[in-house]
């Protein structure tokens, strides 16, 4: 009798084990899922950054043939946007401190550019070129797929900050450095303004 009640109490305690084993692994596999969801769209977000950044060239050598164009204006922009292609972001270290300081360098060269096409306003021979014009164009259609990225950048880390500090899922997160939690793009930083490209005038 005893030794069936061991035996029962032995199985008993690795079906527990065996249970919580599933438990945790399940636990895993979706921290897992959703920190690589994570990291897709961070992928998206680059990717919509580095277009604006590729345009950027263009507008500059559309505006160097007009030679009384504010020279400063074209080195400011090009430091700006060296800066904001040179900056790479750990997708396994995504926390806030490493988005600001992203966030910061994009919105220096959202500046740059907004302070840019400003000035070009003055210039209405070059400001109406077709070039010119259908690059401003691409440039605002990129500046509103930025806002879109982003913003799903943000859902899917609320996603993942949401699921990972629930109880007990924080605890098995917390022994994993990639499952920290994760930083959200936010309104601009230091501002609190969202960028804004003006083409409408």
């Amino acid at each position: 009798m005893k030794e069936k009640n061991f035996i029962i109490t032995i199985s008993s305690i690795f079906i527990l084990i065996f249970i919580i084993g599933l438990w945790i692994s399940s636990i895993y596999n979706h921290l897992v899922e959703l920190n690589e969801n994570i990291k897709t769209q961070w992928g998206q977000v680059e990717n919509v950054y580095q277009r604006r950044a590729d345009l950027i060239p263009n507008l500059i050598n559309t505006v160097k043939g007009s030679a009384n164009f504010e020279k400063n204006t074209l080195t400011q922009i090009i430091e700006a946007r060296t800066k904001a292609t040179s900056i790479h972001t750990n997708t396994n270290n995504l926390n806030q401190n490493q988005i600001n300081k992203f966030q910061k360098v994009q919105e220096n060269l959202n500046d740059s550019v907004s302070r840019f096409l400003l000035i070009v306003e003055n210039y209405p021979n070059l400001s109406s070129t077709k070039n010119f014009y259908e690059l401003q164009n691409q440039l605002e259609g990129t500046e509103n797929r930025i806002n879109i990225e982003r913003n799903r950048f943000n859902d899917h880390v609320n996603y993942f900050n949401t699921y990972r500090n629930q109880f007990p899922k924080i605890i098995i997160a917390n022994f994993f450095d990639k499952f920290q939690e994760k930083g959200y793009f936010q309104s601009k930083i230091e501002s609190r303004k969202s960028p804004v490209v003006d083409f409408s005038k």
